[in-house]
């Protein structure tokens, strides 16, 4: 009588091998730019109301863009600076004015956009594609849709936002992107 525990072992093993090597994968990226992305959206409590960005030259990563607390820039610092290969961390990440009025504005915004059938999508996941960012109650929308009906939606719905001063729509669409690279 034959057994099958050979083909068994050998099936799981191989099993386990193209799933640690596709964790790897995952885990590790491999240039630097990757690697800072990586860390930088690992950072707890970044959500759509934050907008950090970066650049790099010669090792040298410039965190850019917005956040609405000050830990948050400290701890993307902090993430960024363990990175292997990065030299060194220049923040120039603002952080936007703590107000009450500006949280409000926030929070209508994002039930705004969440209430259209079309921009919901774009908040579904752990990091959402547009990011609404609110200073002194002028509200910025960045990031990525698919086309540019749903940026043109997605700016029309936050101009009707109550308490909004001002809406500078600099959404990108996918085909946009795709020209840039």
């Amino acid at each position: 009588m034959r057994t099958r525990q050979p083909f068994t072992i050998k099936l799981a093993v191989g099993v386990a091998l193209l799933g640690s090597a596709l964790m790897a994968k995952t885990q590790h990226p491999k240039t630097l730019e990757d690697q800072v992305r990586h860390e930088i959206l690992s950072v707890p409590y970044i959500g759509v109301f934050d907008n950090p960005a970066f650049a790099i030259d010669n090792g040298v990563v410039t965190l850019l863009g917005q956040v609405t607390q000050p830990v948050e820039k400290y701890n993307i610092e902090q993430a960024v600076k363990t990175v292997k290969g990065v030299a060194g961390v220049d923040n120039r990440i603002e952080v936007l004015p703590l107000s009450p009025f500006d949280d409000q504005i926030r929070y209508r915004t994002l039930n705004t956009l969440l209430r259209s059938a079309p921009l919901n999508k774009y908040f579904l996941g752990v990091q959402p594609s547009i990011r609404i960012i609110v200073k002194n109650g002028n509200v910025t929308l960045d990031g990525v849709v698919l086309n540019n009906l749903d940026r043109q939606v997605a700016y029309m719905a936050v101009n009707g936002v109550s308490g909004v001063f001002s809406v500078t729509n600099n959404l990108r669409t996918e085909g946009e992107l795709n020209r840039v690279r």
